[in-house]
């Protein structure tokens, strides 16, 4: 194609213009134009030097931003002044990408070590910042020291666009910012993506390359195991870390902080307080949220974000009631950006050729880097200390006969020969001349004189150790490791992004794997809804709901929650139903999934992983949950007022609760226990120590509204304290009474506890008062606690549980023994219960 020449201006000669057509080849010019931009990009624009770890326009924000004075002990200014004086001065192109670079240097989720101080709204990982006229910035700390010194030449200055000013070609950077921060860029065939990392890891590996130039990675990976994000969360498997540090390229997949937690008591969540990073709260929503829709995700009940300041990000998805926590978490981490992947591609300037770098060369390169700046340093102020000495001595030859000097000067006609006399009396230099010429009066006294010689002694001090560091190779590297030292002191903070090898487990989750079928040496997934696994349903003395993961035999000693028992436990299954009865007389059918969890362990489960009975359950006002109880079998009920019912199971299939005793004004249920068989013998033992046992068989069964028959016959003022059901044929079978003063307060009175063998008791007959089934001792009134069943365990105020217990062979009527030897072992006894 040819390019034609200008037509002639108007009113020219035809003669006068002469056409000129020059012929060139398009696929050269294309070429030629075309790597001429593809530089500018690389080298002006996208990529960062490997020295300071800064783009051209980031370097020169931060060195405008210094030469304003907008330090971090003085106030903010608005953005716009900042991104004006950038453009105008030294970055000629648009404000939108200064300020967009700005911004990016002032957010802590995107840099690990902030540089720019914002005020205002610079953003989230969802939304964009506001305008520049409407937030402020100033340096940060950290950024100071990538800026300090620049006035004592440590590195070259080059003219700006129009070569009006100058400006650092890089600046000193008292830190390995590049991977302190990591770097983004696009340019032209080639981009660059790099990780943040943990100062003081970096420092450290830093100052190792520096005392062991010949280090290799694994001494590097000692320091720097892997990368550091902004956001935290989790690194899973390191081997894309080790060949992007080896080769400048690699990935790894990074993922979401997650705990499992009890939102209600009802309710179990997944509660994310850490994210991938670069991934915004806003768009995992949007992401979960059309999974479930699409099908791909269930279990999912609800989402809300609950991030705020204060506490930081917090995002709770709901999990509906039958769902595994860990299977719909392995499902969130495949379909949502709960889990991400990073790919690292270490491209960066080096000597203006872009290159792709591992962890030895870029710590090399910027190791390489700070010696210089140091080196310059280090010239610059003994050249200045130099000259400064130089004119200290000159200062103080002119003192020594100061008033010939002063008739010197006041004889001469002119400043030229002033000078000229006072170099050749005292043999001066022109430069000492000069300034001996400029001083003022007040520098001549004799206090003067002292502070000049106590100056020249310090100069040549200073001088002689600069020199000592110019000539010393081993020298001047220490004082570039002391420098990095203080740096990763005054700046650094503990790593937040957790590195695993492989995919942490937990012991439930690998009990879940170790059980699920599948091929060997093949990953089985976990199932997503649980499984109707057998369990235990339990009721504490202290009112907590739970259940076991299984239905292993609880165990009768081992470690329990403090002040605690079983008092009611009922064997079912993970998707079964129980039935909760309530002090009102009241049954609520109870579905065992909505139950909390307890760790599988060995020994008695802990019972602090339950929830209260109140916040699980709607109790009225002064109304307690009694027992649980299977909902097909025949139960025992007894009241306060000694009245026993036997209920059929003929409850309702569409209700969720209802009556299955009628009681009389003023009275309560205190116990309820299976007793589908007549064989099986009903106890009752009251306040005043009266304990009655008869046949289930004389009590005959009835519907759930009845009001049932008389138990028990009552003294005046006399109310039942326990109410039970014993198998006559078990020879453990046991009657635990502890006798103390009716209202003192706990632990003020001593108190007696005593042990009998149920088979010491006859049988009597319904509706009488029973026998005596312990006698009172001076100050005791009336019994605090009763029991009645097979061989229970004791609980303590110290959580602790034993076998062991006090037997008492005489009569059944007899004492009991103090209750402080009666738990001697185990402390003060705070509820009796059967082991199950």
């Amino acid at each position: 194609m040819a390019r034609r020449q200008s037509p002639p201006p108007a009113g020219a000669a035809a003669q006068d213009y002469v056409e000129n057509i020059v012929d060139i080849d398009v696929t050269s010019e294309m070429e030629g134009s075309f790597l001429e931009y593809a530089y500018s990009v690389i080298y002006s624009r996208a990529l960062p030097d490997a020295r300071d770890g800064l783009k051209p326009v980031q370097r020169r924000i931060l060195y405008m931003m210094s030469e304003m004075g907008l330090r971090p002990d003085r106030g903010h200014v608005k953005s716009a002044r900042v991104v004006g004086e950038v453009m105008g001065k030294l970055h000629p192109h648009g404000d939108t990408a200064i300020y967009d670079a700005m911004v990016r240097m002032a957010q802590d989720f995107s840099l690990r070590l902030p540089l720019i101080d914002g005020h205002g709204n610079f953003g989230s990982l969802d939304d964009g910042p506001a305008a520049p006229r409407y937030t402020e910035a100033r340096l940060a700390a950290a950024a100071l020291t990538l800026t300090d010194h620049l006035d004592e030449d440590v590195v070259d200055f080059v003219p700006n666009y129009d070569n009006q000013l100058t400006q650092p070609d890089v600046l000193p950077a008292a830190f390995p910012n590049l991977l302190v921060n990591g770097a983004t860029g696009i340019a032209v065939g080639m981009a660059t993506n790099m990780a943040p990392h943990n100062l003081v890891e970096v420092i450290s590996a830093a100052r190792h390359l520096i005392a062991n130039p010949d280090a290799t990675l694994d001494d590097l990976m000692r320091f720097v195991p892997g990368p550091d994000l902004p956001t935290g969360g989790r690194i899973v498997g390191l081997d894309g870390i080790r060949d992007a540090y080896a080769t400048g390229r690699g990935s790894f997949k990074t993922r979401a902080k997650v705990e499992i937690e009890q939102l209600s008591a009802r309710r179990t969540g997944l509660v994310v307080t850490e994210l991938p990073y670069m991934v915004g709260p806003e768009k995992v929503i949007e992401k979960i949220k059309d999974a479930v829709n699409a099908k791909k995700l269930t279990g999912i009940s609800d989402i809300v974000d609950l991030t705020d300041r204060k506490h930081g990000l917090r995002l709770v998805i709901e999990l509906k009631n039958g769902f595994n926590p860990n299977a719909v978490l392995q499902q969130l981490y495949r379909y949502s950006p709960m889990e991400d992947s990073f790919g690292i591609n270490n491209v960066t300037l080096v000597d203006g050729q872009p290159q792709t770098l591992g962890l030895v060369d870029l710590l090399s390169v910027y190791v390489g880097h700070r010696i210089d700046v140091v080196r310059r340093r280090t010239a610059f102020r003994l050249g200045k200390k130099k000259d400064r000495l130089h004119l200290v001595e000159g200062l103080l030859i002119a003192i020594v006969d100061i008033d010939e000097v002063i008739q010197i000067i006041r004889s001469s006609d002119e400043v030229a020969a002033a000078r000229e006399r006072l170099m050749s009396i005292y043999d001066l230099t022109e430069i000492q001349a000069n300034y001996i010429l400029e001083l003022r009066l007040r520098q001549l006294t004799k206090y003067s004189r002292i502070e000049l010689e106590k100056e020249q002694e310090e100069l040549r001090r200073e001088i002689a150790e600069l020199e000592a560091i110019l000539g010393s190779e081993q020298r001047l590297r220490e004082l570039v490791s002391a420098e990095l030292g203080e740096i990763a002191e005054k700046y650094g903070t503990p790593r937040r992004t957790v590195l695993l090898e492989s995919e942490a487990v937990s012991p439930t989750v690998a009990a879940a794997l170790a059980a699920a079928p599948g091929v060997k040496g093949k990953a089985t997934p976990l199932a997503l809804e649980i499984p109707d696994d057998p369990c235990w349903a339990i009721l504490t003395a202290s009112g907590q709901i739970a259940r076991t993961s299984n239905q292993e035999p609880l165990a009768e000693s081992g470690p329990r929650v403090r002040h605690d028992v079983f008092r009611s436990v009922v064997k079912t299954s993970a998707r079964g139903e129980i039935a909760a009865v309530t002090s009102l007389g009241r049954m609520l059918r109870l579905q065992v999934m909505d139950m909390p969890v307890l760790p599988p362990m060995s020994g008695l489960p802990n019972l602090a992983g339950g929830v209260p009975a109140k916040d699980f359950i709607t109790l009225g006002k002064g109304e307690t949950l009694v027992a649980f109880a299977p909902l097909d079998e025949v139960l025992a009920i007894g009241t306060a007022q000694g009245v026993v019912k036997r209920v059929q199971p003929d409850y309702p299939l569409n209700r969720e609760d209802w009556e299955i005793i009628a009681l009389k004004d003023k009275d309560a249920v205190v116990g309820v226990a299976p007793a589908g068989s007549e064989d099986t013998d009903l106890v009752f033992l009251t306040r005043e120590a009266q304990l009655l046992r008869f046949s289930a068989g004389t009590v005959r069964a009835q519907g759930r509204t009845a009001g049932g028959m008389a138990g028990i016959k009552l003294g005046a003022g006399d109310h039942v304290v326990f109410f039970g059901a014993v198998d006559p044929n078990d020879d453990a079978a046991v009657v635990v009474t502890i006798a103390g003063t009716d209202g003192a307060l706990p632990g003020t009175a001593p108190g007696a506890a005593k042990v009998t063998a149920f088979a010491e008791y006859p049988v009597k007959g319904r509706a009488t008062a029973g026998v005596r089934a312990h006698r009172f001792l001076k100050g005791e009134d009336t019994l605090l606690l009763g029991w009645a069943g097979h061989g229970p365990a004791k609980a303590s105020s110290l959580g602790g549980v034993a076998r062991s217990l006090p037997q008492e062979h005489g009569r059944r009527d007899g004492s009991g023994i103090p209750l402080s030897q009666a738990v001697d072992a185990v402390g003060p006894a705070m509820a009796w219960a059967d082991p199950a």
